[in-house]
């Protein structure tokens, strides 16, 4: 796994071994943020973060700053050692929390313009409905929110749909909040 583009371009980035996390395929994210374009100065929350591929992506293609938001611990220790492999030390955030948790947490007090979210495939579908409650109260006017999952069985949010895209067995679905 390696970034695809910007200022870490080309960087390889650790995963957590195991099945349990399972980071987003470079073609994936390469066509992710192709659909996404400009990142500059955009303020990112990267829910479910596993290694933290999709943040460091943004960061690379200049994303202002990143949160990052992952409950296993192994995973928040691969994330941490990805930023400081890559000299990441400022910008960014590490929450080892639940997203449900934090999002409940945070909730009216951060403002993000871009939330990523890739949670572990078997969650996703019972995740829909939460999502759909939280998430707009951490997104800034004319937020993105995209989510990614497996197209078998989805993450579906019941929020303005704005377009979706199917990699293999994945799906990427990209969200709005008017």
């Amino acid at each position: 796994m390696r970034v695809i583009a910007g200022r870490y371009k080309g960087q390889r980035l650790k995963a957590p071994p195991g099945v349990r996390t399972r980071p987003t395929a470079d073609r994936v994210r390469e066509a992710l943020f192709s659909i996404l374009g400009n990142m500059e100065d955009l303020r990112v929350a990267d829910l479910f973060a596993g290694s933290g591929a999709l943040g460091i992506e943004a960061l690379s293609r200049g994303a202002e700053h990143v949160t990052f938001v992952e409950k296993d611990h192994g995973a928040v220790g691969i994330l941490k050692f990805n930023l400081a492999a890559l000299g990441i030390v400022e910008d960014v955030e590490v929450f080892e929390w639940d997203s449900l948790s934090w999002l409940r947490t945070v909730n009216g007090q951060l403002a993000f313009d871009l939330v990523l979210v890739d949670p572990p495939y078997s969650s996703a579908p019972r995740l829909g409905a939460p999502l759909t409650e939280l998430l707009p109260g951490v997104l800034t006017p004319h937020a993105t929110i995209v989510t990614e999952s497996d197209k078998r069985d989805p993450l579906v949010l019941d929020l303005p749909l704005d377009d979706e895209r199917e990699y293999g067995d994945t799906r990427i679905a990209f969200h709005y909040v008017p």
